[in-house]
């Protein structure tokens, strides 16, 4: 086991970075509470404050609990609050047994010593794809399972696709792209929305044009995420794109896409409900890479972990509640609230069996990868931060794409 958490703590993991992806629409609230005293108790903390008492969550987290007859004592937070309300009661010796948490934070509560490895606490990730898993990786080792996953993709507008002339089976990759936002301008109609802000959200967006190009969040540099960067630039200086793209949030980037006018949008999974009341016809194209297939769009979603108990003895029932709630029958109820893409083909299969407009979800979450694998771990926020202040840089016309790239990765070294 890791020995004594409250003292491993390190002081930069107790200033961690709150990565606000918008992967989970997560109202604030959420109230901390100590451990119950009694063995028959087991404390569990999630980032989903939206759902109360009586929700499909809360219900299947009390019959996890009656199944490993133990009462669960569930509190919720907010994302942004989780990680640190975490490191707090790790330094206190005070975690929760069972800790949902977004999964570019599990590589910093891991190398703060506050998270068991699956080899020590024997939960099975053995169905789970591997790309989803390397988003909870860190130093060759696992700490968790992804309960879901969400990414990014393109949504597109019927309507005005046909009304340009364009059909969506010749996007294929960059150049088929930017052609059929031309054709869409000229036709009078917007080409496409994103959100390009300078926070989280923005690298959030960025990262499958990036990845598209071949570009690694290593070398933020490169040709190849020069190239990327270059073709949002051009978008926006063609008019296929607008300006509010450098303030606009996934929510407000949304939310032009509704008004019905432009013919793409970049979007995730959670969407997928405000799609169904738009008022048009739309349809799901995973993000293309430069020279075609999927790019890789970072994975959203929570893992499930075990965090360090003074008692050890804990971990066995811990174990059967972490094994329940990522079954596959309680993954499928799960990931249809949660509007996730499961982590295993199996269940993703089911999806799809049932709603056929999960398909190109379920490709995209098959392309995607993990924000902090490749071991970046705890570096991770400082890259994403220079990214898309790079971004910021390079859309307002302050500097050039390369000059911006180049001072991201100074600024990183």
């Amino acid at each position: 086991m890791n020995g004594s958490t409250g003292r491993r703590l390190t002081a930069a993991a107790l200033t961690v970075v709150a990565l606000t992806t918008g992967t989970t629409a997560c109202s604030s609230g959420g109230s901390s509470s100590a451990k119950g005293e009694n063995g028959g108790t087991y404390t569990l903390w999630d980032p989903y404050p939206q759902f109360a008492k009586d929700s499909a969550w809360a219900k299947l987290l009390d019959g996890c609990g009656t199944k490993a007859g133990v009462k669960i004592k569930r509190t919720a937070f907010d994302t942004s609050d989780l990680a640190n309300k975490a490191l707090l009661a790790a330094q206190q010796d005070n975690s929760p047994d069972v800790l949902i948490v977004d999964n570019p934070v599990v590589s910093t509560l891991a190398e703060a010593g506050v998270l068991t490895t699956t080899a020590d606490n024997k939960v099975d990730t053995s169905k789970v794809d591997p790309n989803l898993l390397a988003a909870g990786q860190s130093g060759g080792q696992t700490y968790g399972t992804p309960i879901g996953a969400n990414t990014l993709a393109l949504y597109y507008n019927k309507k005005v696709l046909k009304a340009a002339g364009v059909d969506i089976a010749s996007v294929k990759d960059w150049p088929s792209l930017t052609a059929a936002l031309e054709k869409v301008k000229k036709a009078g109609k917007k080409g496409i929305t994103f959100s390009a802000i300078g926070t989280e959200e923005g690298s959030f967006q960025f990262l499958p044009w990036f990845w598209g190009a071949g570009a690694k969040l290593t070398q933020l540099d490169s040709s190849q995420g020069e190239s990327a960067l270059s073709l949002w630039n051009g978008w926006l200086k063609n008019g296929y794109a607008p300006n509010s793209v450098l303030n606009n949030t996934q929510t407000t980037s949304w939310q032009e896409f509704a008004t019905g006018d432009y013919a793409f949008a970049e979007n995730g999974t959670w969407q997928l409900a405000n799609a169904e009341k738009a008022g048009f016809e739309y349809g799901v194209l995973p993000i293309p890479g430069a020279s075609g297939g999927n790019a890789a769009a970072p994975t959203g979603g929570e893992f499930v972990t075990v965090p360090v108990q003074g008692d050890t003895g804990r971990y066995a029932t811990t174990r059967k509640l972490v094994a329940c709630l990522t079954s596959t029958d309680n993954l499928y109820a799960t990931d249809t609230t949660l509007s996730y893409v499961a982590p295993t083909s199996v269940v993703q299969n089911k999806q799809v069996a049932s709603d056929a407009k999960l398909k190109p979800w379920v490709e995209a979450v098959k392309a995607a990868e993990g924000r902090t694998s490749d071991d970046l771990g705890t570096k991770y926020p400082k890259i994403s931060e220079q990214m898309w202040k790079a971004v910021q840089t390079a859309l307002s016309g302050s500097k050039s794409p390369k000059d911006a790239l180049t001072a991201a990765q100074n600024a990183v070294k």
